[in-house]
């Protein structure tokens, strides 16, 4: 019965978008490897890698087949939370979920017989994009792989579907969401922060963190905070990482938050080297510890994620703020 009711919903949605839209077919959209045309309005979407199929299912749609999740899946249904709960608000069971875990589940996407798919945010090869278009007309990243903001996933994503006008309006109700949960927290607002990478308590002579070119970083800019000079300094251009020796840890002087992966056993590593205890944000105690968990995994953007998450993320990183001044 779900799968019928699907059915009817993505007909009825793609109905609505050829009646509220001048987008009409082919459409052309360019990438970081061409251009990809799409003949006629695709019914069956596919989407590999992370997060794609949320653009799709949040505009009414539901995927033929999507990658299985491999963090902050709490009950190991491969789906996550927010994901579960669009399928049931469109009436649909978990279509067939690919097990990305050894790379693209080329054999997995070819059964489910796409006529597009999505990849936008993702870290495709040349060779798995021509292996991925030898199925389905595919919708690769437009700058570099991983670095597809959550803005430009839903616009490219949105334009292969021919929805691009319906893209828009996606991005204006995620954007009006995070200013009226931002306005109730004035404390973030102008500090700076740095999103350090999975530390390891037993080795912190490095400091590793995700540079302005990462959605996480980028993320945090929507939500108010800014990054440092210093993060900004020490990022490599076109890199969405970096690394500093903790015996330089000075530099980061002018930071006033730290967001990373890790629990209170982290924290007391931190606390108790002599190098990383040198920071005043440790000092304060203004560390944002995140989990695999969904509050963790949606530090990472997504359309569908960032309503589901937005208030308790924001109470975190509010509350750092506060230690910080």
């Amino acid at each position: 019965m779900k799968a019928i009711i699907a059915a009817v919903t993505i007909i009825f949605e793609i109905g609505a978008a050829t009646q509220g839209t001048a987008q009409d077919f082919p459409v052309t959209v360019s990438h970081a490897f061409g251009e990809t045309v799409i003949e006629t309005r695709p019914i069956r979407v596919a989407t590999v890698a992370w997060a794609n199929h949320e653009v799709p299912l949040a505009l009414g749609i539901v995927p033929v087949g999507f990658a299985r999740a491999n963090f902050g899946d709490d009950d190991g249904d491969g789906v996550l939370p927010w994901v579960s709960k669009r399928l049931d608000e469109l009436g649909a069971d978990v279509p067939p979920l690919f097990d990305e875990g050894d790379g693209i589940d080329f054999e997995g996407v070819a059964a489910t017989r796409p006529d597009i798919i999505l990849a936008a945010y993702s870290g495709l090869t040349e060779s798995d994009y021509a292996t991925l278009s030898r199925i389905a007309p595919v919708i690769a990243f437009r700058d570099g792989p991983w670095s597809t903001v959550w803005r430009e996933m839903i616009r490219l994503n949105a334009a292969g579907l021919g929805m691009a006008s319906e893209g828009e309006d996606l991005i204006t109700r995620i954007e009006n969401q995070i200013t009226d949960v931002t306005s109730r927290y004035p404390e973030i607002a102008g500090k700076t922060a740095m999103f350090v990478t999975h530390l390891d308590a037993r080795d912190l002579s490095v400091i590793r963190f995700y540079s302005a070119n990462d959605t996480r970083v980028g993320f945090l800019e929507d939500l108010g905070l800014r990054s440092p000079q210093s993060v900004l300094e020490a990022t490599v251009p076109g890199r969405y990482s970096g690394e500093m020796s903790a015996e330089n840890i000075d530099i980061f002087s002018d930071l006033d938050i730290i967001v990373t992966y890790g629990g209170s056993a982290l924290f007391d590593a931190i606390r108790a080297n002599p190098l990383t205890s040198r920071l005043k944000t440790v000092a304060n105690e203004a560390v944002v510890l995140l989990g695999n968990d969904p509050v963790g995994t949606a530090a990472n953007p997504t359309p569908l994620s960032i309503p589901w998450v937005l208030e308790d993320y924001v109470a975190l990183l509010a509350d750092a703020a506060r230690k910080a001044e």
